[in-house]
């Protein structure tokens, strides 16, 4: 790849997006960046970035914010889980780092939540220090580039990616040969109808040579989505509502929804629905019930939203649950189904 470095590195100066986080060397910033921009389009990301610094300038803003703050300003990006991790690593860096970010790759990825290709990323861009980020990007074009045909999920193939890109960044500008690489493949390099015919490493590229461009990178079929049946119950008491927070860990962690359980179907009423709810018969009538349902990445959930109306709170077994007021409920962090379940309400 030595060869073709300098047309990389000249194509990606005179044609990259420009982006807020390619205008700083700032860690915290390029942190923030790479954690927002994991299973995130660009320009969504966008959005969400200057949201975040602007909320959170900084590590000590971050550390001392409450966790509910967090996942407000994280809501509708998913994967919460990055969100818990940020604030928890920035507590670490307050206590272990006083406030500075690390300025090496293995402190850096002692992080919580940092794996190998953000701590990379965050010590090229940031400390031009020669470690290779490899993301799904950099995956694709170095398995076309060198012909790499096994399957691009495995260790082996990474380990031998690595060892490639070892090599060459070792002989070039860390930060823009990695941003070059990522940029390469977002813009031409893409999972289908590649642009070779503008690409600045074309010249030594397997793939092209060898009219391999569609076989490669070697993409095990993905399985099938898992169905889940949810059933949330809209309560309504005396003006307000029942709301709970979800567990801390699994998916949408830490975020509210109304009150929550799972079954085999969604086209009854779940027969342990009264004892789940702590009711009576005579205690509550069903109002209405809508049906919904929202993709996640490995999971399709079909969920049935039942509103019901209760004549008092003491027939509700409340458990961890909260009684808000109506207008109030906006003001919660909440998960991208409840969104949807709340604008079908219209509340």
């Amino acid at each position: 790849m030595q060869n073709v470095i300098p047309n990389l590195l000249t194509w990606y100066k005179n044609v990259h997006r420009k982006l807020p986080w390619r205008e700083t060397s700032n860690p915290y910033y390029i942190w923030v960046s790479e954690v927002i921009l994991q299973q995130t389009r660009v320009e969504q990301g966008r959005e969400y970035y200057v949201k975040f610094v602007d909320k959170f300038p900084d590590v000590f803003s971050l550390a001392r914010a409450d966790v509910s703050e967090i996942l407000k300003i994280w809501q509708g990006l998913g994967y919460y889980a990055r969100a818990r991790n940020m604030h928890f690593a920035a507590k670490q860096m307050v206590d272990l780092h006083q406030g500075n970010f690390p300025n090496d790759y293995f402190s850096i990825k002692n992080l919580r939540g940092i794996g190998d290709y953000t701590a990379a990323a965050i010590a090229s861009f940031a400390f031009k220090q020669h470690y290779p980020a490899i993301d799904g990007n950099v995956k694709r074009v170095t398995a076309r580039f060198y012909g790499v045909d096994l399957p691009i999920s495995t260790p082996a193939f990474y380990k031998l990616v690595e060892k490639e890109l070892f090599l060459a960044i070792k002989t070039t500008e860390p930060d823009i040969f990695n941003q070059a690489m990522i940029e390469l493949g977002a813009m031409v390099c893409t999972p289908v109808n590649p642009k070779c015919e503008i690409c600045p490493i074309q010249s030594e590229c397997f793939a092209f040579k060898f009219d391999k461009t569609l076989e490669l990178p070697n993409n095990p079929p993905k399985k099938k989505p898992i169905r889940k049946y949810l059933h949330f119950f809209y309560i309504e008491v005396e003006g307000h509502l029942v709301l709970q927070q979800r567990p801390s860990e699994g998916i949408w962690g830490g975020l509210n929804e109304f009150p929550c359980i799972e079954s085999l179907g969604v086209d009854e009423i779940p027969e342990n629905m009264m004892e789940y709810l702590g009711l009576e018969n005579g205690s509550f009538e069903i109002v209405d019930n809508f049906e919904f349902k929202h993709l996640l990445t490995h999971q399709t959930i079909f969920a049935k939203l039942w509103h019901l109306k209760v004549n008092s709170n003491n027939n509700l077994t409340l458990k961890n649950w909260n009684l808000i007021k109506i207008n109030d409920i906006r003001t919660f962090p909440l998960h991208k189904l409840m969104v949807k379940i709340l604008d079908k309400l219209h509340l």
